[in-house]
């Protein structure tokens, strides 16, 4: 996987003991929407709503707004 700018960006946001693994808070009410209000303003709102729910998938299992989740 190349280690481009967008990989970065999601090893910030998605790897346990990084500084935005810690600010979203994964697993925990209001995840994903903390992961909005972080990323909005970085890569734009249709994008940061994309990738939060793609990220939220991959690091707790459910889709954000599923019954599943905690």
């Amino acid at each position: 996987m190349a280690d481009g700018p967008s990989n970065q960006l999601k090893v910030y946001w998605t790897r346990p003991g990084e500084p935005g693994y810690l600010k979203v808070g994964w697993g925990t009410p209001g995840d994903w929407t903390r992961c909005h209000r972080n990323l909005r303003d970085k890569v734009g709102d249709d994008r940061a709503r994309r990738m939060c729910s793609q990220w939220h998938r991959e690091v707790t299992g459910v889709w954000p707004g599923s019954g599943a989740n905690a």
